[in-house]
């Protein structure tokens, strides 16, 4: 009952929009967007974040605003011409669009060349289901996705078929488009959408996006050119519709191909960036698995590709021993995509071991004060993408929830979980589990490949004049949680080899460590309190 109600607004709406005039729509379109621009505060902040991955480094914020609120208003004004274009004859489209290079695809069709042509939603792309008018006779189609609403989806259908356009549904799978292609026919299909998790991830405006693979594999299969088509606004109530130089494709694998055309969407868009439909979330962050290594199509680079970074924050671990066991799950955390940028908060008296580790980009010392004063710290930064929590702590979650990053991976526990949006599924452990195979389930959930084991330990080589072993016998806590048995082990160790000791620690492991160092007499040095971190 409610999608029939809603399918007779629908059909009144578009009655009504069709009797006026092409530039009065165009005129109340332009109202209409600016309206919404101020209206629909999610869709505006989507579009800045979306323009400023685009061209941040390129622009003022002054100038990506601009581009955000003509985006609206460029918006609104492509949609309802594109109702009056499904009624308008062909000759009257055509005193209000410009067709440049237009010979690439007239020439496939008189030669019966199959061809791929990659839409985008630039401009009044309606205007894309009006190409049997030229089609000299071949078959033309579109891959659809359907409509929820059955009675919509049905009118939509029908309009398309009045213009002589097959519509083949994207759950149908693509035997039948690519049975069109090899009869000479041409197919339009949209690639500038986020592909999900069937999508190969290469790089747009230099960020790693999911990108659609099926315009190039429909090429590879029928042999058939690749052409790229936009709509560009020109004007008022003015378009341009350009098509640009063929792909042949002949020995470019699929991921090519694919590369190249976001390479040439790129171009399109920058030749007029407000007319992009920018209120689409292009550079989708994935749930669960925001690293990219799990994924099938995985991530294709062109060579000499230059990648704006994918920021990563991983809070780190307030206590050494912890922190430590960590650094495994960091590593699989920044070889989970290429261009994950990893910063690491942490306590300042910490800093110097996370300095040790190559795969951390940037390390945030973090102040000993209130919550909010980390979270003003983290806001100052370039915005993360993502918050990977190892501590427990409630506060660790309130610092990455204040500083509004989107993405907040960790545990749940200590009335933290509203605050987290990826959790993993807590899980009954059979067994004793170590730490550090606890780190490697937060990469995991991200999307990180885990190597199933520790890498091997160097073999001790029996003939060396001696060994040299370091202990490490402090806690945070004194004896409460210190292990009893360092001596014992040091001891039936040195009975087998020839082994030297280096006690390391702090000043307040000074006396444990000298009571170590007393039973092991000569074979050990003690350093407890004479070395840093």
């Amino acid at each position: 009952m409610f999608d029939y109600a809603a399918y007779l607004f629908y059909r009144a709406g578009t009655g009504s929009l069709i009797l006026l005039p092409l530039p009065v729509l165009f005129a109340l379109g332009h109202i209409g967007g600016a309206i919404a621009w101020l209206v629909l505060p999610h869709y505006r902040k989507l579009a800045l974040r979306n323009v400023r991955i685009a061209f941040g480094d390129e622009l003022s914020e002054k100038q990506l605003r601009r581009i955000v609120r003509r985006h609206f208003q460029q918006l609104g004004a492509n949609l309802l011409c594109s109702v009056k274009f499904t009624r308008m004859p062909m000759e009257k489209i055509l005193g209000r669009v410009r067709l440049e290079h237009f010979e690439h695809v007239e020439n496939c069709f008189r030669q019966k060349q199959p061809f791929v042509l990659c839409l985008s939603h630039i401009g009044s792309w309606e205007f894309c289901t009006r190409l049997p008018h030229f089609s000299c006779g071949q078959p033309t189609a579109t891959v659809y996705q359907r409509i929820r609403n059955p009675h919509i989806d049905r009118h939509v259908r029908e309009a398309r078929s009045r213009f002589g356009l097959e519509v083949f549904e994207r759950s149908e799978g693509f035997g039948k488009a690519i049975e069109l292609l090899r009869k000479g026919g041409g197919i339009g299909i949209l690639m500038d959408q986020h592909a999900g998790d069937g999508g190969l991830w290469t790089p747009f405006f230099g960020r790693l996006a999911s990108t659609t693979p099926l315009p190039a594999l429909l090429a590879r299969r029928s042999h058939a050119k690749l052409i790229a088509f936009a709509v560009h606004t020109d004007g008022f109530a003015r378009w341009r519709a350009v098509a640009e130089t063929p792909i042949e494709g002949v020995g470019e694998s699929i991921e090519s191909l694919t590369a190249r055309g976001n390479e040439i969407l790129e171009r399109q868009v920058r030749r007029a960036p407000e007319d992009w439909f920018w209120v689409h979330d292009r550079w989708k962050t994935p749930r669960p698995n925001f690293l990219l290594g799990k994924y099938k199509r995985g991530v294709f680079l062109t060579e000499n590709a230059r990648l704006k970074p994918f920021r990563i924050l991983i809070r780190s671990s307030n206590w050494l021993g912890d922190a430590v066991m960590s650094v495994p799950a960091v590593r699989a955390i920044k070889g989970g995509r290429p261009d994950a940028h990893v910063s690491v908060a942490v306590p300042e008296k910490l800093a110097p071991l996370w300095k040790l580790v190559p795969e951390v980009d940037e390390i945030i010392a973090l102040p000993s004060k209130s919550v909010l004063t980390a979270a003003r710290l983290f806001r100052r930064q370039p915005p993360f993408d993502v918050a990977i929590l190892f501590p427990n702590s409630l506060r660790s979650a309130l610092e990455v929830f204040l500083a509004r990053i989107p993405r907040r991976v960790g545990f749940t526990g200590h009335s933290r979980r509203w605050l987290l949006n990826q959790r993993p599924r807590p899980a009954v452990p059979r067994a004793i589990v170590h730490q550090t195979y606890r780190y490697f389930q937060l990469a995991s959930l991200a999307g990180a490949k885990i190597e199933p084991r520790f890498p091997p330990a160097n073999p001790i080589k029996r003939h060396r004049a001696q060994l040299k072993l370091a202990m490490s016998p402090g806690a945070e806590y004194g004896p409460a949680k210190r292990w009893p048995r360092f001596a014992e082990v040091a001891e039936r160790i040195s009975a087998r080899f020839p082994v030297q000791w280096i006690l390391f620690g702090t000043s307040g492991d000074a006396v444990v460590g000298n009571v170590i160092a007393g039973l092991l007499g000569e074979k050990c040095v003690n350093r407890i309190g004479k070395t840093t971190l």
